[in-house]
């Protein structure tokens, strides 16, 4: 069990490194730098703050790399409530990584196109302006098909954690109902224009968030409960 315990507390740690990367990356950075209908404003916010963006970067290749190692020791964790159920858990989790690695091509493209090379001067402001927004864009599309696999691998760690003994059940339940909420907010981004400005857009993702967050801060400052429930 204390093997078990630390175990647990790795995979807290790393949880907890997977959301605030990711929150900064996700979250902050486009926030203060990115006006979706505005390419002039865009660039000149990214062009006055290129530290910020390439900052945003490198928190995305921790949280990928970060990500990447967190259901292999969840794995170790929640096996024995169900080899192949943490088998699925896995997979639907590392299938995610390579097309967010890839995906950061597009900001390492915004780097190059305000990078002011001679080679870029037969187009004009205007042009470099809309090509750094179509990369933007390109790389908000590339979080929307990574999202699908951020939720569908809750699904069977939502279970695993439910059926464990040792973890909170609420928890897994919270994780998952998120699996279905980060599907439901793909599927309205992807066939509904406007769907980002709705009120149902911001309120989705809660549970999925209580769940992540719970579960990361339980194995953290927690770790296991010292007998499975019977």
């Amino acid at each position: 069990m204390g093997a078990n315990k630390k175990t647990a507390r790795i995979a807290g740690l790393l949880y907890l490194i997977v959301v605030i990367t990711g929150t900064f990356n996700l979250g902050y950075v486009p926030g203060k730098l990115i006006v979706w209908d505005n390419a002039q404003a865009t660039f000149n916010n990214i062009t006055a703050s290129e530290t910020l963006f390439r900052l945003g970067i490198v928190s995305g290749l921790i949280c990928y790399t970060a990500f990447l190692l967190l259901p292999f020791v969840l794995y170790s964790l929640l096996k024995a409530v169900n080899k192949t159920g943490a088998m699925l858990m896995v997979i639907l989790a590392a299938v995610s990584v390579p097309i967010s690695f890839v995906n950061l091509l597009n900001k390492f493209a915004v780097l190059s196109l305000i990078g002011k090379a001679a080679y870029l001067r037969i187009f004009t402001m205007a042009e470099v302006q809309s090509q750094v927004m179509l990369h933007l864009r390109y790389y908000s599309n590339g979080n929307q098909l990574a999202q699908v696999f951020w939720g569908l691998w809750l699904f069977p760690f939502g279970w695993l954690v439910y059926k464990s003994g040792f973890l909170p059940k609420i928890l897994g339940m919270f994780l998952m109902a998120g699996c279905f909420s980060y599907l439901i907010n793909f599927t309205g981004e992807f066939l509904f224009h406007g769907y980002s400005n709705t009120a149902i857009s911001s309120y989705i993702t809660l549970p999925a968030s209580i769940g992540e967050i719970g579960i990361c801060l339980w194995l953290l400052i927690v770790g296991i409960k010292s007998k499975p429930a019977q």
